[in-house]
């Protein structure tokens, strides 16, 4: 996990004089609230680092987080997805644990949806929300929390880059990592399968999956913009496998397409992994148990989950302290639908026939491991 502290020049939080002064963020707290339970020595050292660091004690605030409601909102774009469902369970256990509910509203991608929701929720007035912005969400929209105030954890999805918490996977890094796999299989022409919605999740996975291909030097021409659902990757096989010069892999947006285009390919008599390679995004539980298995990049929604209730009950206590970034990393699982346990398994065959079983034979085959025939 990388967590990334975005911290303004100048911006004194408690945390900081509870530091310095050596003492408990508790006890700090205590001592600006003037409370008799603290020692004399101990308040003078807080006040001394108080004086030093140039803290200024927002009362106003103070007087806000005395009067929580113990609620949070959660805003998802698409509730038919079960990714969000793994999240959404991974955000209720955390909260859950320091005594807190969750409200629960489905944007279906809908800015106006979203406002809507957003205002309901300040009108009963819960502590904070985890936004998964709806695609087009405006700067501004985080901004009139900030106004509000209300504390906001952005996940999955980002509106800005700098401003606000934050809390997803390294999605960059894991389509990286995916279509190198391909690559290294042995294909050239992949196709992008993604979604039809501008979002900063879309950018960062085609990112990933234009910095492999154009490490190797590959065309990247083959991206294909299509409603996330499995209906949609069942559909759009037809015309890929039409084209001139076809594709003989896919690396899809999320798992729900990689299904739905193997679905496709079935369909048309083709087994994916030995006539078409794909590969998802999320590691749903039914990759690993469909038929052929599905290939995937991990992102933990579970553990982003987590992550983001636990950002927003950090910033629930510190309204003023700076904007905190955290990025879960990614993990490859190679199963069948990509092909690399079938060949493995047809290799070996063949060398055992051909008696390269040997370790000369063995040798061989580590040497078109690491060159791979184009």
């Amino acid at each position: 996990m990388r967590r990334e502290f975005l911290k303004p020049n100048g911006q004194t939080t408690l945390a900081d004089v509870a530091q310095r002064a050596g003492v408990s963020r508790a006890t700090a707290s205590l001592v600006l609230r003037e409370s008799p339970l603290v020692a004399r020595s101990t308040r003078e050292r807080v006040e001394a680092a108080v004086e030093e660091l140039g803290y200024v004690y927002n009362r106003g605030a103070a007087t806000l987080r005395a009067a929580r409601t113990k609620a949070v909102g959660l805003l998802v774009p698409n509730l038919a997805n079960p990714f969000f469902a793994e999240m959404t369970a991974g955000l209720d256990e955390a909260f859950d644990a320091a005594d807190y509910v969750a409200f629960l509203a489905n944007t279906g991608e809908s800015l106006e949806r979203q406002d809507r929701f957003l205002k309901r929720m300040r009108e009963q007035k819960v502590d904070g929300v985890v936004l998964c912005p709806a695609a087009g969400t405006p700067l501004k929209v985080l901004r009139q929390l900030q106004q509000w105030p209300m504390p906001c954890v952005q996940t999955l999805r980002y509106v800005s880059a700098r401003e606000g918490d934050y809390a997803g996977s390294d999605y960059s890094l894991g389509l990286e990592q995916v279509t190198e796999h391909l690559i290294r299989l042995g294909h050239r022409r992949i196709a992008f399968i993604g979604g039809n919605r501008a979002h900063s999740a879309m950018a960062a996975r085609q990112a990933g999956f234009t910095a492999a291909m154009q490490r190797h030097r590959l065309p990247t021409d083959i991206i294909l913009k299509i409603p996330l659902t499995r209906r949609a990757g069942a559909d759009a096989i037809g015309p890929l496998l039409a084209r001139a010069n076809a594709p003989s892999a896919a690396v899809c947006f999320n798992d729900v397409v990689a299904l739905g285009v193997m679905v496709g390919l079935q369909q048309r008599g083709l087994w994916p992994g030995r006539d078409f390679a794909v590969t998802g995004v999320d590691d749903l539980p039914e990759a690993a148990v469909n038929y052929p298995a599905l290939t995937t990049v991990a992102t933990s929604p579970r553990e982003v989950g987590a992550a983001a209730a636990n950002l927003l009950l950090r910033r629930i206590a510190e309204p003023q302290g700076g904007p905190e970034r955290v990025i879960l990393p990614t993990r490859l699982i190679v199963r069948e639908s990509c092909g690399a346990l079938m060949s493995r398994a047809v290799e070996a065959e063949t060398l055992n026939e051909a008696g390269y079983s040997t370790p000369a034979g063995i040798a061989v085959r580590e040497a078109r491991c690491r060159n791979p025939v184009s």
